[in-house]
């Protein structure tokens, strides 16, 4: 597959740092006892209690509920992770009230796996019989490298492309640009018309992350012994460059992402493309209902004419977290969500969903055109963005912390009070702070 490469690096510097936070306070990261778990049937009826911020994933359970009279879930939905809801996890862990299963992105797994949070459904047959069903990167995210660790099942997968309002740019006799200097050009002509070519997140670090990753860059590399953190690489240095002459030119609105400013600024026009990952098919047709129609989809601009790189945003599992009393029904109900052809469909449908599966890229709703999208097969493009997806960009050991810090800081940016540059710099210091914090080894 060709995101193999990623999952054996990525995957094996995160175990090895998991493996250097033995004396972390609080952490048990040695995965000795994680398999011990039982996962044997209840042998009565269970109900679970699962939390996930995805639209519509209220559907995909009502059919499991259905199905499953002896095991019901119970779904309670709420902000996307780093919007609150891992804050949320970390406090119900803390407090031994957390749910029987959560949706955690793959970026965030590390942190809840050095908090020791999580059940090791190695323990689970069905699940380590399940692994060659998904992609070999989307395995290596929730197995951390190793035989005997699997922290949660897959789900998706967030290749990043361009969102744009198709009617508007050829109205106004704008070319889609291909190329991120002919992005600011186009910026430039669209503010002249009174819009804005963009929304410049002040809150989704995820999405900057992705920009870098496109760009070649990498936030975190680890030699086995310690970690480096490279927030401040010249990759990651020319990106928020790049954005920062937008926003101080006032080429880019600054809304906080799903707000109802969000919603309404791409519902009326005022914003005319949004740079994000397939699961934001949803987002737009659902905050943006008045548009149906007038959009499409391109692969992302390019740092240079004729490139072929996209970055990667988001990409999600479904984990258990410790301490539940039903690991058996609660792994069933995991499966079944990301691997059933009807759980699948539903979320594709509902949410834009891309899966982690193998079948789940064959599925006949990805070969369809949408309708909001003016018929077109918009799967087709993510499909070519995948596959340029750089696969050797490695997640840290504290991702929330980083993007928590790092988001203050594009905060003041977007208010004129520091630079995208500053906030970089400050959490370059933050992150290092915190691995030390946790005795983990890191490069100065």
């Amino acid at each position: 597959m060709r995101h193999t490469k990623r999952a054996v690096t990525a995957a094996l510097l995160t175990s090895a740092a998991l493996a250097l936070t033995g004396c972390a306070a609080g952490s048990d990261t040695s995965g000795g006892d994680a398999a011990a778990a039982s996962c044997e049937p209840a042998g009565e009826d269970v109900t679970l209690t699962f939390t996930s911020w995805i639209p519509g994933i209220e559907d995909a359970v009502a059919m499991w509920n259905e199905e499953n009279p002896d095991i019901q879930v119970e779904v309670q939905t709420g902000p996307s992770g780093n919007a609150g809801t891992y804050q949320n996890f970390f406090n119900q862990l803390e407090a031994g009230n957390a749910p029987d299963l959560g949706q955690i992105e793959y970026d965030a797994l590390p942190n809840f796996r050095v908090q020791d949070g999580l059940e090791n459904l190695a323990a689970c047959e069905d699940v380590v019989a399940a692994k060659d069903q998904f992609l070999d990167w989307t395995w290596g995210q929730v197995s951390l490298g190793t035989e005997d660790e699997v922290y949660g099942v897959p789900q998706d997968q967030g290749p990043m492309a361009l969102f744009y309002r198709s009617d508007l740019f050829e109205q106004n006799g704008i070319a889609v640009p291909t190329t991120w200097d002919e992005y600011r050009d186009a910026a430039v002509k669209i503010r002249e018309k009174g819009g804005y070519i963009t929304n410049f997140s002040q809150t989704d670090i995820n999405q900057f992350a992705g920009f870098v990753w496109q760009a070649g860059g990498e936030w975190f590399a680890n030699d086995g012994e310690e970690w480096n953190v490279e927030l401040t690489s010249d990759a990651s240095m020319k990106v928020a460059e790049y954005w920062q002459d937008l926003i101080e030119n006032d080429l880019v609105s600054t809304y906080p992402a799903w707000t109802d400013e969000w919603n309404n600024a791409y519902n009326s026009g005022e914003v005319w493309s949004w740079n994000s990952a397939v699961w934001g098919a949803n987002s737009i047709s659902s905050g943006a209902p008045d548009t149906a129609g007038k959009w499409s989809v391109a692969l992302a601009p390019q740092w240079e004419s004729g490139g072929n790189a996209a970055g990667n945003w988001g990409g999600s599992s479904i984990a258990v977290f410790k301490g539940t009393d039903h690991l058996y029904e609660a792994a069933k109900f995991a499966l079944w969500l990301n691997t059933s052809e009807e759980a699948l469909t539903s979320l594709n449908q509902t949410a834009a969903i891309y899966p982690a599966t193998e079948a789940g890229l064959e599925l006949p709703t990805l070969t369809e055109g949408v309708e909001f999208y003016g018929g077109q097969p918009i799967y087709d493009v993510f499909a070519d963005a995948a596959a340029q997806v750089n696969p050797d960009f490695v997640w840290g050991p504290t991702m929330t912390q980083t993007y928590a810090d790092v988001s203050d800081g594009f905060k003041a940016a977007a208010s004129g009070s520091g630079t995208l540059m500053d906030a970089l710099e400050k959490g370059q210091q933050s992150t290092i702070d915190a691995l030390k914090a946790q005795s983990i080894p890191v490069a100065e």
